[in-house]
């Protein structure tokens, strides 16, 4: 990628997490989450396997009319029906949400007729709802299910549809860099928001990640000094991870219009106590 324009590492850090975005589930925690975060922040809410896409919503309704930018996610796969999908749609506007997040979602069998967020999409296209922003998600590291060529097809029918993606968890920025700049050799120049992990115990972290299939990036916690440099770590850290390697490696190309970062995308897993801690002593340096 182009040198030209890249920040300093410094500079780069605090542009990326100055304004991030954080994802969080829609569990009896929401409330108390959402205490703990800068007013007015942007909040993607996930759609669970547990509560379905209406507790999403709900939440959604709820964390807007506190003040905070909101980004639900419309899980294809959990959308029951037109009328349902109209429904969701309605509410949402309703609510004053002007930005969507739309992937596939994880269920083996969809509840409705819509099997990927592409037919989602169109699906709203039809219905004649649209969005200001609308999010689909990029994989850095591959899809345990699918290959990388399903994949890239599935992104160029759905960037028409599109305005930013969002990257699944990823530890490593050079396995970020990398996707970021294939991803733009197929002529795909949406901003791209890079997932990255919040701040927690590694051990929990590590359950999570082989839970949403995440390969090289586990390994990657592991690399540098191996098993023990990984042992000595955990207990530098008493056992808790922190994005610091990731962000740092991804600050120097903050500003660099070949690559085309938007900022960060926080998954918190409803732990924003830690993270924010961690993000405030990062952005005042």
């Amino acid at each position: 990628m182009s040198l030209d324009g890249r920040s300093t590492t410094t500079d780069g850090v605090s542009q990326l997490l100055t304004n991030p975005r954080y994802e969080l589930m829609p569990f009896d925690s929401f409330g108390e989450q959402l205490d703990e975060l800068p007013d007015g922040a942007e909040v993607a809410i996930t759609t669970s396997p547990q509560l379905g896409l209406d507790a999403t919503v709900e939440w959604a309704e709820r964390a807007a009319a506190r003040g905070y930018g909101v980004v639900p996610h419309v899980a294809a796969r959990y959308v029951e029906s037109e009328t349902h999908l109209d429904d969701v749609a309605t509410r949402l506007r309703a609510a004053g949400v002007t930005d969507i997040f739309v992937p596939g979602g994880d269920r083996d069998e969809p509840d409705g007729p819509y099997e990927s967020a592409h037919d989602l999409l169109v699906a709203l296209d039809d219905l004649g709802y649209s969005f200001e922003e609308v999010g689909i998600t990029g994989y850095p590291e591959g899809h345990e299910f699918i290959d990388d060529e399903t994949l890239a097809d599935a992104m160029a029918r759905k960037a028409p549809y599109a305005t930013y993606i969002v990257t699944q968890l990823c530890y490593d920025p050079q396995a970020v860099l990398g996707w970021v700049e294939a991803v733009r050799a197929r002529g795909v120049d949406l901003p791209v928001e890079v997932g990255i992990p919040g701040v927690m115990k590694y051990q929990r972290l590590l359950r999570i990640s082989r839970k949403v299939g995440v390969g090289d990036s586990v390994r990657f916690l592991k690399k540098t000094t191996g098993v023990v440099g990984f042992v000595r770590q955990l207990v530098s850290s008493r056992g808790k991870y922190t994005p610091d390697e990731l962000v740092e490696g991804l600050a120097p190309h903050a500003d660099d219009p070949s690559c085309g970062l938007r900022g960060v995308h926080l998954y918190t897993f409803n732990q924003v106590s830690d993270l924010e801690s961690w993000r405030r002593s990062r952005v005042s340096g």
